[in-house]
């Protein structure tokens, strides 16, 4: 087994501009634990991000709840993902597992009670589980009351529509629509996830806005167009990600943590705050 270099990602520093309430949730974080590798068909980790790196990075943003992701590096290997969980605790920490179609329900039932709520569905290079088998896996998990956590490029969302259309239970639009590169916010592609949001069984994920944005940080002006107008449209399915550890992004491009949350101060009012990082996540995730 080869070694995992240890975190030197910041873990501290000033304060965020914003005061998260109590209860804020972080809806989006990848961790990366000792004595588990990369699986065929994921990229590498470059190093480790354990739950006491996490803790350090919670404690800094002022977060108390969070949503652990499995990231594309372990594929379909979600051990390390419960892992995670048994660390953290049901009554602050939640997952979203690689199931695929086949996965035995009765497993699903075990990683329930360890604190899954959901299955990825990633439509990006390095994807475990693809639109391909999105239905088929959303059938699968829908008797546990689980939701579906999507992510693809919104350049393409026509490719996806119709799939989108045909899930009968909840599922997340992931990264602000990650449209790469950004369109205006008056594009057809945004009027048709505002549809999608009238449907009544879609969420939407503010999180990683520098991943697309061409204008770049403290606002991110380019992507914060698009997330302002469907928090507008939709607020009470709106949640909030750190994107945490931010694997793929080169040291020298690594985005400044505290902006992450802080572009909620302009792109959704003060009095939607507390819907955004307290309420809805503990409706969608069962805090």
């Amino acid at each position: 087994m080869s070694e995992i270099p240890a975190n030197t990602r910041p873990l501290e520093g000033p304060a965020p501009k914003l005061k998260a309430p109590a209860g804020a949730t972080d809806c989006h974080i990848h961790l990366y634990l000792p004595g588990y590798e990369a699986q065929p068909g994921g990229p590498r980790i470059p190093e480790l991000a354990t739950v006491a790196d996490y803790r350090r990075f919670q404690k800094w943003l002022c977060l108390d709840r969070v949503i652990v992701t499995q990231p594309n590096a372990y594929q379909l290997d979600n051990r390390a993902l419960l892992d995670a969980l048994t660390q953290l605790g049901t009554d602050t920490a939640r997952g979203i597992a690689a199931v695929a179609p086949d996965t035995p329900i009765d497993e699903l039932r075990d990683w329930h009670e360890k604190g899954v709520r959901g299955a990825r569905i990633m439509n990006l290079p390095g994807g475990a589980v693809t639109h391909a088998d999105m239905l088929a896996v959303e059938r699968r998990i829908r008797p546990l009351g689980w939701h579906l956590m999507v992510q693809f490029n919104g350049q393409y969302l026509d490719d996806y529509l119709d799939g989108l259309r045909r899930i009968e239970g909840d599922y997340i639009i992931d990264h602000i629509g990650k449209f790469m590169p950004p369109v205006p916010a008056s594009d057809r592609r945004v009027d048709e996830i505002l549809r999608l949001l009238d449907r009544g069984n879609v969420w939407f994920k503010i999180c990683a806005g520098y991943e697309a944005s061409q204008t770049g940080g403290p606002d991110y002006a380019d992507i914060g167009a698009i997330a302002k107008r469907v928090i507008d449209h939709a607020p009470e399915r709106i949640i909030w990600g750190s994107n945490w550890p931010h694997v793929g992004v080169p040291r020298e491009q690594y985005p400044d943590d505290t902006e992450q949350l802080d572009v909620l101060l302009d792109w959704a009012p003060e009095a939607l705050h507390r819907q955004i990082l307290v309420d809805n996540p503990a409706n969608l995730y069962g805090f």
